[in-house]
């Protein structure tokens, strides 16, 4: 198996190297700089390049409040940029894993969501993500879309290290406590990519960490140990340009049917992804 990982610069694509690299997977990572998914031409050269047998598509405009004004950017790289890389996949005969997300979904269902039920994205961010997932299924019988949720990594921003950050300088840190979901580590996510990329089966799969839980209940495990105090607010007292699901847990037993693959609980992982940052500084 020899990966080609586009969006090297993310936090996924960052935890895929590390990840690849101690279980001796060949892998090849291609930054924005080395690889913009939004030429075709240097995704297709890319993937020769690196002589891969599987894409894996961490590219993604994330920022999910400026996408609301960044339509066209966002719209590059989340939708045509992930049409770019499985096209170039499937005219290489390789098959192709895109990574997607929980805010396809609007956030009204009052269970967990699984894979067949129907997408209503709330902004720009989750409707370019919805139409990536469309361009890439439209152009890969043998793509494997993956949904996850709430991503932390060791690399880049996110909600864990924003958190440590405002502590620095704050007693009291207010957070939204009516929105659900599953936060990720993503070496977690990449465990379980590289597990699928070398069995891939096509279709669309949750992999995200196990549990559920609130920003406002993540936030407090964050400071398990101690730090400012948390108070728990709405959404309706922290409004933001783009509307968020009240609701995206991801049900995850399709992935464990079909991979057993299971991402492990939330908690572990921020765990370890606190051990590992806090000990780096």
């Amino acid at each position: 198996m020899r990966v080609a990982v586009f969006g090297a610069g993310g936090q996924v694509g960052h935890a895929l190297a590390r990840v690849a690299a101690r279980r001796n997977i060949a892998l090849t990572a291609f930054t924005r700089t080395e690889a913009d998914v939004t030429d075709i031409g240097a995704v297709s050269a890319a993937l020769t390049h690196a002589r891969a047998t599987i894409a894996i598509n961490a590219a993604a405009y994330t920022a999910v409040d400026k996408a609301e004004t960044d339509t066209d950017r966002a719209e590059s790289i989340n939708a045509s940029g992930a049409g770019h890389v499985a096209s170039a996949a499937q005219a290489l005969d390789i098959p192709v894993i895109h990574i997607s997300t929980d805010y396809v979904f609007d956030g009204t269902k009052k269970t967990a969501y699984v894979e067949d039920d129907p997408i209503a994205p709330l902004g720009v961010y989750g409707r370019t993500k919805a139409e990536g997932e469309a361009a890439v299924r439209a152009a890969s019988p043998r793509a494997i879309i993956a949904r996850t949720a709430w991503v932390y990594g060791l690399e880049g921003a996110n909600f864990v290290k924003t958190m440590l950050r405002l502590a620095a300088d704050r007693d009291v840190i207010r957070v939204v406590n009516d929105q659900r979901g599953n936060p990720t580590f993503a070496d977690d996510l990449a465990e379980a990519l590289l597990t699928i990329a070398a069995n891939p089966k096509p279709g669309t799969y949750h992999l995200a960490g196990g549990g559920q839980t609130t920003w406002y209940d993540f936030a407090k495990a964050i400071f398990a140990a101690g730090g400012p105090r948390i108070e728990p607010i709405t959404t309706a007292q922290y409004p933001t340009p783009a509307r968020r699901p009240a609701n995206s847990v991801l049900d995850c037993a399709k992935a464990k049917r079909t991979f057993a693959v299971e991402l492990p609980p939330w908690n572990d992982g921020l765990s370890r992804m606190l051990h590992a940052h806090l000990g780096a500084r």
